[in-house]
């Protein structure tokens, strides 16, 4: 599992609102065609989202939180084959934020869906979108 690190130009408060923000994934993640919230935890943050990526693979992922140190793991509950399961954590810099990334993808994945949502794709996928 590659660990992708990346600065980022926004402060982390911003950086946390919009990487926890489910309604958002399918704005800036590659390959990803609609993300669902399932169900949320009391505070808002998603538990359980419903993934479709790319041609056919759906799945879903529980995801759980450290606000306080900014980190979100997530992890497959149905269809894990096709899942992904890792972690972020987000950093504050004296220019904005630090993101240290980590992601393995599920065996279901064909050559073409690891490319296209591989961790550095995601990652400067991430950065670009939340920066303009």
């Amino acid at each position: 599992m590659p660990t992708i690190v990346a600065d980022i130009a926004r402060g982390p408060d911003e950086v946390w609102r919009a990487f926890t923000d489910a309604r958002l994934f399918a704005a800036w993640m590659p390959g990803l065609r609609r993300a669902a919230i399932v169900n949320a935890y009391d505070d808002g943050l998603p538990r359980e989202v419903l993934f479709e990526y790319s041609a056919s693979l759906t799945y879903t992922l529980t995801y759980t939180y450290d606000a306080t140190k900014r980190v979100v793991q997530w992890e497959p509950r149905v269809n894990a084959r096709d899942g992904v399961r890792g972690f972020a954590t987000l950093e504050a810099t004296p220019h904005g934020t630090r993101i240290t990334y980590k992601l393995e993808q599920g065996v279901g994945r064909t050559v073409g869906d690891l490319l296209i949502g591989g961790p550095h794709s995601i990652v400067e996928a991430f950065v670009r979108w939340v920066e303009r």
